[in-house]
């Protein structure tokens, strides 16, 4: 499974925080509106930022069980101050083998925030026959759906966005990752084992002003680029003409996320 690090973790959150969608939020919030306590299981939890998002929505006793393959991000996260009425559980396991925690754990939904797009259809495939055993319902954000909008544009974009989504598609840890398209196969998968879902965008708007995102995000670009065989000279001319942009104050980006709600019907 890949590891991620915190400081990158920490810089993306606000811009997830921002992007989840409200109407799919509303529906997850609304089923559980008549329980007096509920249990959740966040798979890849990273530093907790799913509990840091849902803990407010939910006034009901919260118990929850956050599953990584990262002890330092673990303990990053049972730091973080715990829901008024609850409990938190962190647990290392490598999800890529130990799929087994959403079966033997207790649980009244799962949960996993920009999980899915690295993952393997195998693996997701696994992954929804075990939530649909129990009938538990999943909400997953922040899954990346392939799209991409840099302004203003550079002729070379087409060229490193390219080389960015066949890498995207690269094992991550998982197999072969489903990248753009894992959110469309979850959806259709979950819905053929007899699960209706509530879906919507959740896309990361990165302005201007956003220097650090917007770096750290072209670097990152950038490195796949290479690193699946593009040019070293035209990929770093392409960073350095971006970069200048940003400095600027002219860079601006859209990139395409997908969340989605799904339980089974007749279920709470």
């Amino acid at each position: 499974m890949k590891e991620f690090s915190a400081d990158w973790l920490a810089l993306r959150e606000l811009y997830d925080m921002r992007a989840r969608n409200p109407s799919v939020l509303k529906s997850v919030v609304q089923t559980f509106n008549d329980v007096l306590a509920i249990t959740i299981v966040d798979l890849g939890c990273g530093t907790g930022s799913m509990m840091r998002a849902l803990s407010s929505c939910f006034p009901q006793h919260q118990d929850w069980r956050l599953f990584d393959n990262d002890l330092r991000l673990l303990e990053r996260a049972r730091a973080t101050p715990h829901p008024a009425a609850g409990t938190v559980t962190v647990v290392l396991a490598d999800l890529s083998r130990d799929l087994e925690v959403v079966s033997e754990t207790p649980a009244d939904m799962v949960t996993t925030s920009a999980l899915l797009d690295l993952v393997s259809e195998a693996w997701l495939e696994r992954l929804a026959s075990k939530i649909a055993a129990r009938s538990l319902p999943f909400y997953a954000t922040i899954t990346h759906d392939g799209r991409i909008d840099l302004t203003p544009a550079d002729s070379f974009d087409a060229a490193v966005l390219a080389a960015v989504k066949a890498h995207q598609r690269s094992d991550k840890g998982f197999g072969p990752a489903l990248g753009a398209t894992a959110a469309s196969f979850a959806i259709t998968r979950l819905q053929s084992l007899g699960y209706s879902v509530v879906q919507g965008t959740s896309d990361w708007v990165i302005a201007p002003h956003d220097y650090d995102m917007q770096l750290e995000m072209l670097a990152g670009w950038a490195a796949a680029a290479h690193e699946m065989g593009e040019r070293f000279t035209a990929v770093a001319d392409w960073l350095a003409r971006r970069c200048e942009l940003l400095a600027s104050g002219q860079s601006s980006m859209r990139i395409g996320h997908v969340d989605f709600w799904a339980r089974q019907t007749g279920t709470r």
